[in-house]
């Protein structure tokens, strides 16, 4: 089967406003659609009403069948994501009816509930209302739907919960929520903004949060340090793109590796930074980098990351299996033909990333579309 042609994403369509839709897009996903859906009939036909309708309001509606497509054809594209081998297994909820603040926020809350599975994590997405010329969909200022505030001090130090998200805390505060506890783990409002109005703080329920406190196999004192991390990752701050239709609004979760949280959330410095307070425990010598203390330290955070999601009975993967996976997937798209984009500084696992195949060679590192795209930040509180 010869090689398809990449299809790359303009850069000007890159996050894409409420502008009118570009026929020539419209009609390269539509035949994208139609040659892998041999029983959705000939292509023209559908080109022809779809520019048709774009020629009237500027844009189109897709049908259920090539959102479905579309949402899963965005995973498979996303070269930042090491854990595509299943993206045939996305499960869309058809939500584009919803363009409310308020309707949002409750199908997040369902969303969340219905990913989590009791810790059976099940890969999600549900896509709100589309962009229109001169009618913005709504969209999410999470980056993800379940993220922890992160409080500062008057010198404006961080001094309880996640660094990333000060600026987000900040402002659902100035917009009057009433802040948590001041713990290092409390969960943000989700803050939706729609129709042109001030965004609307959204409350979290606690049911819809499925978190795992943190414990080692071999460390009894590791569960003293109170850490925890929540079971879904459902990432909330991107655009699905399809054909030149922008859904603002698109959140969309797999499950965790467990290096996101051991070795990038928990161990950053500019995050938890917690190798220190393992390393303390571990009774490590801290005084040189040359002891390799953050080497040993991060390792045994991820051990317990690890140990406690699959005492939970919470999805989890460990890089290794992961890295394997992903050459399967790269094997199985270069078989069918098709391009299989990557960027190798997020496919390479954060920690022993020389100890898996995923590091040994080279990617195409193209932007293809549908796809999942960063919208443009309207304010620096964004998060």
């Amino acid at each position: 089967m010869p090689a398809r042609r990449p299809w790359p994403v303009p850069p000007h369509r890159q996050g894409a406003g409420t502008g009118p839709v570009d026929p020539a897009q419209a009609e390269e996903f539509l035949r994208l659609f139609h040659a892998d859906n041999p029983s959705a009939g000939p292509a023209r036909p559908r080109i022809r009403e779809v520019t048709a309708q774009i020629a009237r309001s500027g844009t189109y509606v897709h049908t259920a069948a090539e959102l479905e497509y579309g949402a899963r054809i965005a995973w498979r594209n996303s070269g930042r994501c090491i854990g595509r081998l299943y993206w045939r297994s996305l499960r869309i909820r058809d939500r584009r009816a919803v363009e409310t603040a308020d309707g949002v926020a409750r199908e997040c809350v369902r969303h969340l509930r219905e990913a989590t599975g009791g810790g059976r994590i099940r890969p999600t997405i549900t896509v709100f209302a589309q962009d229109r010329p001169g009618r913005p969909g709504p969209r999410i200022w999470n980056e993800q739907l379940i993220r922890y505030a992160g409080y500062r001090g008057r010198d404006g130090v961080v001094v309880a919960g996640d660094a990333r998200n000060a600026a987000l805390t900040a402002t659902a505060l100035r917009l009057g929520w009433p802040g948590g506890p001041g713990t290092d783990f409390d969960v943000l409002p989700l803050l939706v903004e729609a129709g042109g109005a001030p965004p609307l703080l959204a409350p979290v329920p606690r049911d819809a949060v499925l978190e795992v406190p943190l414990e080692h196999p071999a460390h009894p004192w590791f569960a003293e340090l109170g850490l925890r991390w929540h079971a879904v990752p459902a990432i909330s701050g991107m655009c699905l793109e399809i054909g030149g239709v922008c859904y603002p609004c698109a959140p969309f979760n797999g499950w965790y590796m467990g290096t996101e949280i051991g070795a990038r959330n928990l161990a950053d410095e500019d995050r938890y930074n917690r190798l220190g307070a393992v390393a303390e425990g571990l009774g490590l010598d801290t005084s040189s980098d040359r002891t390799l203390w953050k080497d040993q330290a991060l390792v045994e955070l991820n051990v317990a990351v690890l140990h406690s999601f699959a005492r939970a009975g919470v999805t989890i993967t460990d890089h290794h299996t992961e890295a394997r996976r992903f050459i399967t997937h790269l094997e199985r798209e270069e078989r069918s033909g098709r391009v299989c984009p990557a960027d190798w500084s997020w496919i390479v696992p954060p920690l022993s990333g020389a100890l898996t195949p995923v590091f040994h060679r080279y990617y195409d590192d193209v932007l293809l579309s549908p796809a999942f795209v960063h919208h443009p930040r309207k304010s620096e509180h964004e998060g």
